[in-house]
């Protein structure tokens, strides 16, 4: 027969157990989180009208950041990249030019390698040609994007945005979490 100590210890051994398989649950489940937000996806919230009418402002997204890794971005996705000038600030715009193509925007029309794009996005006609106003060359790994609002954008018509190398994009815009209305994947093309 085992002593009220020996008890005590045996109990007290158990929860010890316990709280240790807790503690090892909790940290897979932490490291596991890092892993998904690091290399597969993470959520990501728009603000400003910028992407209308495809994205509002206070929709949330769940961004997909491993695509890109088996496969090149294409004319029309939606990415997510930092912008430069802010802190923890990305952006949220539709890639338009591809690498080695040349993009200008003539009478508030996009043209690529002299042939009007002639797309659904952006119907409105560009009031700012910015950086387009001449011929902009793309290199290997570059990308010029505008926002679906072309008037009410920041993109790269805009010094401060700029053409984006691929290492700059962080992923593609995947699913649309918030409102609820309106959840479901986003269309690209």
């Amino acid at each position: 027969m085992k002593s009220d100590e020996e008890k005590y210890l045996a109990e007290e051994k158990n929860i010890f157990k316990e709280l240790l398989g807790w503690l090892v649950y909790i940290l897979i489940i932490f490291g596991l989180t890092y892993l998904v937000i690091t290399f597969v996806g993470q959520r990501t919230r728009v603000t400003g009208s910028s992407m209308e009418t495809t994205l509002s402002d206070g929709d949330n997204l769940i961004v997909d950041k491993i695509s890109y890794r088996f496969r090149d971005p294409e004319r029309y996705d939606i990415i997510v990249f930092p912008y430069q000038y802010q802190e923890n600030t990305y952006y949220i715009k539709r890639i338009i030019g591809m690498p080695g193509e040349t993009i200008q925007i003539i009478n508030g029309e996009v043209y690529i390698d002299g042939e009007i794009l002639g797309e659904e996005y952006g119907a409105e006609v560009m009031q700012d040609a910015g950086i387009a106003e001449v011929p902009v060359t793309l290199g290997e790994e570059e990308y010029f994007v505008l926002g679906d609002n072309r008037n009410h954008s920041m993109d790269s018509r805009d010094s401060r945005v700029g053409i984006l190398k691929r290492e700059d994009l962080v992923g593609r815009a995947w699913v649309r979490i918030w409102p609820f209305s309106e959840f479901g994947v986003i269309k690209h093309e």
